[in-house]
């Protein structure tokens, strides 16, 4: 799939899922660097692109991309893993130089055409130590409502859960989107897994 915006900066291709080959024949902007330098973002991509499960989305200007956003498995180490039908939002970035232009709702909504996504509850953990707080020139909290803003555009909501990284800080969140042909059945296993650390007296 792939949708073409027209931005002040010139045309912008927004498409996926894309192939690790066909990543390996774009450039990757160099600002986009806020969890790992642009080389090795662009290799993250790849190995995400080559997973069975994964999906990558990009936004591409030309031959580079701009922005992204990934899915996959959760961390095998997490409480989530242990449910079938969840895939984790893994990131979604866009390039300081490309921002306030809309483009993370883009590539999410152009993600979300996917009918694949509603098979699962798709998941996103977000915490603040993550967030691009310098460069945005956003306190925490406006921050976090951007993000609620932005991920609420496609339908996920803030869930509460006593997962121990989320609660390290209260501006930390944990954000849902259950696809719409999720069983009842796979819905109270992931209600079940939100709470795992309650102690019964």
């Amino acid at each position: 799939m792939a949708k073409e915006l027209i931005s002040d900066k010139g045309p912008v291709v927004i498409e996926g899922p894309v192939s690790q080959a066909y990543l390996d024949t774009l450039e990757i902007n160099q600002a986009l660097n806020n969890f790992r330098n642009a080389k090795r973002q662009k290799e993250a991509l790849g190995l995400v692109a080559n997973l069975p499960e994964g999906m990558v989305y990009i936004a591409r200007s030309g031959q580079e991309i701009i922005g992204y956003i990934l899915f996959h498995y959760p961390n095998q180490y997490s409480r989530w893993v242990r449910h079938p039908r969840i895939l984790e939002l893994g990131a979604i970035e866009v390039s300081r130089e490309w921002q306030k232009r809309g483009l993370a709702k883009a590539i999410l909504h152009e993600a979300f055409k996917n009918p694949v996504l509603e098979e699962y509850v798709i998941i996103t953990t977000e915490f603040y130590w993550h967030w691009d707080l310098k460069n945005s020139g956003l306190g925490v909290w406006e921050y976090q409502s951007m993000l609620k803003h932005i991920f609420g555009s496609v339908n996920f909501k803030r869930r509460h859960t006593d997962d121990p990284e989320i609660l390290e800080h209260s501006a930390n969140m944990l954000m849902v989107r259950i696809g719409k042909n999720v069983s009842k059945n796979h819905i109270e296993m992931f209600d079940e897994l939100t709470y795992q650390n309650s102690i019964i007296i």
